[in-house]
């Protein structure tokens, strides 16, 4: 964050699958509108940048982004909400060209968990001056490393970017041009480790070695510093009132894939026991686009068996979250409905999303002019909001054939983009 302004960071950009060509233009501008509702425009944002922290997607650009305003900048601090992956961010720049090269030895790297509150502490690491020089240098690895294919990369390279393809669609290489040069190994006689009986294990040797290594008073007397901060808990959240157990099933880590239904009027849609749309009042089937961790169940009824479907299944295995049977629903807080009317744009684009909190949401595709009269739930009415337009808008299209005698399309995973290599690679 420089001090003339803000510099917004869109993580987990992995995790978002392509409704078609552009999306990450359109999810720019979708963010640049939810900035300057919120009053951060002009001079105040300095600009906007999609990354992935996890796989590396968009890291290099922002580091280069970053060190443009060096002149301009003091310490940087990163700030966002619980689980928006801050602390993966940290530990990524840590190990990138924005990071002081001896700094990884020494920093602890920060604690990454869905639970509330794990950074506790103001971690920070020592930010590079980028001069002229290590800009250059910066500069040529980029260009040398843009021209390699995938068949150049090493076993090891290979196996760890073909794991991040398996995670997220978006996938980039974060390297280092300024490496701290290693200590020659000097192996040290110790004749008390070696001393021991034939009964006896060896002692294992507690010297120097083990010392824990500490910046030099020249190396941080005029530093500027990069500090992770603890998430801000966002109040009107789903995810306050599960366990930790059950937040990392809600939580997506790895590449979501879109599941889309259609409906006719007099039936609902689950999202485990976290959401429910009703479809109640509308002249023809319209599409329903769920866009949630993979691991959340989709249960589709009619509305006449929709209330018993919850009575007996929320806790249990079939809506699966929240978990715990019928004590842990006791203390549960009921659905809550809001009635939703939208408007129909044509079959193959959503009008709006229904957003579950953040337990997800629901892209809805409609008929042009079909007017739809919904019915969303969630605990305590909890986060719910009517997206519109829609994050995804062509979401309804990614979907195989239509699944015999169900509600459900087949699924279909779009394809992975690498970056910074000359081959794009794809699942």
């Amino acid at each position: 964050v420089p001090a003339a302004g803000v510099l917004v960071v869109g993580n987990k950009v992995d995790l978002v699958p392509a409704d078609g060509p552009g999306h990450l233009g359109r999810l720019r501008k979708r963010v640049a509108a939810a900035c300057a509702g919120a009053g951060l425009q002009g001079s105040a944002l300095v600009d906007i940048r999609l990354v992935s922290a996890k796989t590396g997607f968009g890291i290099e650009g922002l580091v280069s982004r970053l060190q443009r305003s060096w002149k301009c900048a003091g310490d940087v601090y990163l700030l966002g909400a619980t689980n928006s992956g801050k602390s993966t961010l940290f530990n990524t720049l840590l190990l990138s060209d924005y990071c002081k090269s001896r700094a990884p030895d020494i920093i602890d790297r920060a604690t990454v968990s869905p639970w509330p509150g794990t950074t506790l502490n103001l971690l920070k690491f020592p930010i590079i001056n980028p001069t002229c020089d290590r800009i250059f240098r910066r500069q040529e690895r980029l260009k040398e490393e843009a021209t390699k294919t995938e068949d150049e990369l090493n076993s090891e390279e290979k196996k760890h970017l073909n794991q991040l393809k398996k995670e997220g669609y978006l996938v980039g290489e974060v390297g280092r041009t300024f490496q701290r040069q290693k200590r020659s190994s000097v192996v040290e006689f110790d004749p008390d480790a070696l001393s021991y009986s034939i009964d006896e294990d060896p002692l294992p040797s507690h010297k120097k070695c083990e010392e824990r290594e500490e910046f030099t008073h020249n190396e941080v007397k005029d530093a500027r510093w990069c500090f992770d901060t603890p998430g801000i808990v966002k109040e009107d959240c789903v995810l306050n009132l599960l366990t930790e157990k059950e937040v990392k099933l809600v939580l997506p880590t790895v590449a979501i894939v879109p599941r889309t239904f259609i409906l006719k009027p007099g039936t609902a849609l689950f999202l485990a026991a976290l959401g429910r749309i009703d479809y109640l009042k509308g002249e023809k089937s319209a599409w329903f686009s769920v866009v949630a961790s993979n691991l959340l169940p989709v249960h589709v009824t009619t509305l006449s068996n929709a209330d018993t479907i919850y009575e007996k299944h929320a806790g249990q295995e079939l809506l699966k979250v929240p978990m715990g049977g019928e004590e842990r629903m006791k203390e549960f807080p009921p659905l809550v409905p809001q009635d939703i009317t939208l408007k129909g744009i044509g079959t193959t684009e959503a009008v709006a999303d229904i957003k579950l909190s953040s337990a997800g949401w629901v892209a809805v595709t409609a008929q042009a002019e079909e007017e739809l009269l919904l019915r969303a739930y969630t605990p305590k009415g909890t986060g719910l909001v009517v997206r519109e337009p829609p994050l995804l808008p062509y979401i309804s299209t990614v979907r195989g054939s239509r699944i015999a005698g169900t509600a459900a399309y087949r699924t279909k995973k779009p394809p992975c983009l690498v970056e910074n290599l000359k081959t794009r690679g794809s699942l």
